[in-house]
């Protein structure tokens, strides 16, 4: 009955009383949100549709296979931790592609500061394009594109050695895949004085980034060659009146004996598990055994047998 207040729930009063509490909500929308993101990652930002357009023209180049001319594909590392990672060990880079709308963390935050910081563009990319430049990997919305690496060619390394008015000192790697071994071998040749690293065109570890980070900055010093065939490099380098060196367990000599390391050399190392091919191997002047009196190791890897004689190279001129 209209104005009976004996109904049950019936409000009789147009005043609100006392409320469940918020949940923290209130709170939270009085939290700042960080720091202003830039122009490139505001959605409906000029700058913003400029840079998404830029993503999608530099995506497709990216897809492309290597190229001709000492020149390699360019490559992305994606995923946040491995994103931060090689821009704290200053990888060279092109761009850092972020998803829209992604949720940002500490990992992100970093990401965007040491990109201004360098003054790596940042460009904005929607979850659907990132995942097409990926190949679907799991980027964790943020990718690093590295520019491609300039190859040298063998010849100039020995051209180098000879302008500074020294004895060529060159490291080549033979059937090595593992691009952390490659670092390794730059770092090396860049503490004892080499003029350069030889890479064979196929199935053998490249430029890549594990290969920057592991040699510490060193590869934006020392020269990286690529041969089409690495047995015509060596050759090649045999007629320019460098010695020929291979590493190999069962070798003849022993690197305190080898007397070639005062003079232009080639020091080839192969892979851990198979060492030197048949060709490389008869292409060498002298296969050298590296003495280990610890008998607890049958072998060394590419990056650490390539240093020991490297050192030894070292001593000897010095």
């Amino acid at each position: 009955m209209a104005g009976n207040s004996q109904r049950r729930n019936r409000r009789t009063s147009n005043k609100k009383g006392a409320t469940v509490g918020s949940g923290g909500q209130r709170r939270k929308g009085l939290e700042g949100r960080g720091p202003t993101p830039p122009a490139e990652m505001r959605p409906g930002h000029k700058k913003s549709r400029v840079a998404a357009a830029q993503a999608r023209k530099s995506a497709g180049r990216q897809q492309r296979p290597m190229g001709r001319g000492g020149r390699s594909a360019s490559e992305l590392v994606v995923g946040r931790n491995p994103v931060v990672e090689a821009l704290r060990a200053d990888i060279p880079a092109t761009a850092v592609y972020v998803q829209q709308f992604i949720d940002n963390d500490d990992r992100v935050r970093e990401a965007l500061r040491l990109s201004t910081d360098r003054g790596v563009p940042l460009m904005e990319a929607p979850k659907a394009e990132l995942d097409r430049m990926t190949s679907g990997l799991n980027h964790q919305g943020i990718a690093l594109q590295i520019p491609p690496y300039e190859y040298a060619h063998p010849e100039d390394l020995v051209a180098d050695a000879a302008d500074r008015g020294e004895d060529a000192l060159i490291v080549a790697l033979d059937g090595v895949t593992d691009p952390r071994n490659l670092g390794a071998v730059v770092r090396s040749v860049a503490a004892f004085g080499g003029h350069g690293v030889v890479v064979p065109e196929r199935r053998a570890a490249g430029m890549t980034a594990g290969a920057w980070k592991t040699s510490a900055g060193t590869a934006a010093r020392v020269p990286v060659a690529r041969a089409t065939n690495l047995t015509r490099a060596l050759e090649a380098y045999k007629k320019a009146g460098l010695t020929v060196v291979g590493l190999a367990a069962d070798g003849d000599v022993e690197l305190y004996d080898l007397e070639a390391l005062d003079g232009p050399v080639v020091i080839v190392a192969g892979s851990e598990g198979k060492g030197l091919s048949r060709l490389v191997g008869e292409t060498c002047d002298l296969l050298v055994r590296i003495p280990m009196p610890g008998g607890a190791a049958e072998s060394l890897n590419a990056g650490v047998a390539a240093g020991v004689v490297l050192y030894e190279a070292a001593r000897r001129r010095s």
